[in-house]
């Protein structure tokens, strides 16, 4: 016996006082987020702070709540200044080859430069969360060891400190595991030989390009290999973020209570630029107990609909509307439930299909 797991999506606006009202709600666990957008010159005057030269994003939300009533509800809101590298597009899924066989060669993480200006994107480190079946530290598990402070990284990865990668507004930044045409083995998979980056396998399982710049491995906590490890099925939970440290040095950790086994990089939540979640799908719905992120992260998440995954779906960031210098701004109010859709066309470097 299967369960069919249905979701549906309301959306309304709040009122002048900032109250929202749904009607004909049927009792059930729901999902509540809320964002709104502020300028540069709201964001100075209520915090006092000039750092939002092109805005900032409210946004708040609770997930899991059951609602059986009129009872209302009041949502705790997070600010976050408007960034200029986003996390564009993750494409984890993978595909079945020509011959129905698991392809995984293909996957790959795009970055988006949505600001009015060029920027470098050299020294950006590219961290991929912990994604064990069962957490290996809970929300609850970080908030009583680490006071709400880090996040788990499985590996970390870092764009060359002397790429000197420029990337124009509106322009992107593809890395992989193997920088060639996939599209030659399947029609579901893309084409990455003008990836600007790529992982060199140590194991040699993968196809790599020479003339493919490598992505630095700063640290890596599964033996014999080196490619990025993004979970075909989910959960996938990718952040990026700058820093002066020294970051092969950061703590690391066992799976909580144990003392033994895998280790995991202590990452500080307070250098994140951008990060977004996506969760294991199945067929009873989503279980959000499994979210790594904070809500200042990703307050909410996004998913493929194939519960194992090998469908070719993208995850990719909406369009918000165009800027003045004629480039896309993608939707970014620190919720990946609001900011991405799926696709199984949407191209590398493409974000409107």
């Amino acid at each position: 016996m299967s369960l069919l797991y249905v979701e549906q999506t309301i959306s309304v606006r709040t009122d002048a006082s900032g109250l929202a009202t749904f009607t004909n709600i049927v009792p059930d666990v729901y999902d509540i987020s809320t964002s709104w957008t502020i300028s540069g010159e709201e964001y100075a005057v209520a915090t006092g702070s000039s750092e939002a030269v092109t805005g900032a994003t409210v946004s708040g939300s609770v997930n899991s709540k059951l609602l059986t009533g009129s009872e209302p509800l009041t949502l705790q809101t997070n600010v976050s200044v408007d960034r200029d590298i986003v996390i564009g597009k993750v494409y984890y899924a993978g595909s079945k080859d020509n011959n129905k066989r698991n392809y995984m060669a293909g996957k790959y993480i795009e970055l988006y430069n949505q600001s009015d200006e060029p920027v470098d994107v050299s020294g950006l480190y590219i961290g991929i969360v912990e994604s064990e079946s069962t957490p290996a530290y809970t929300l609850e598990n970080l908030h009583d060891a680490f006071a709400d402070s880090v996040i788990l990284l499985k590996q970390i990865y870092r764009i060359p400190t002397n790429a000197h990668k420029l990337v124009e507004p509106g322009g992107t930044v593809i890395i992989c595991n193997s920088a060639i045409d996939h599209s030659v083995n399947n029609a579901l998979d893309h084409n990455l030989l003008d990836a600007d980056f790529e992982v060199k396998d140590v194991a040699g399982r993968y196809q790599n390009n020479p003339a493919t710049p490598a992505l630095e491995m700063i640290y890596q906590m599964y033996n014999g290999t080196s490619i990025i490890n993004i979970l075909q099925g989910g959960s996938v939970g990718v952040v990026i973020f700058r820093t002066g440290e020294n970051v092969g040095a950061w703590q690391k950790v066992y799976k909580y209570g144990k003392s033994s086994g895998m280790q995991w990089v202590l990452c500080p939540r307070r250098l994140i630029i951008d990060g977004m979640e996506a969760l294991k799908n199945k067929t009873s719905g989503i279980d959000v107990s499994t979210k790594r992120l904070y809500d200042n992260i990703d307050a909410g998440y996004t998913y493929i609909n194939a519960t194992a995954g090998w469908s070719g779906e993208t995850v990719y960031r909406k369009i918000l509307k165009r800027s003045g210098k004629g480039h896309c701004i993608l939707v970014d109010t620190n919720n990946s439930s609001n900011d991405f859709k799926v696709s199984t066309k949407i191209q590398p470097r493409e974000y409107d299909d």
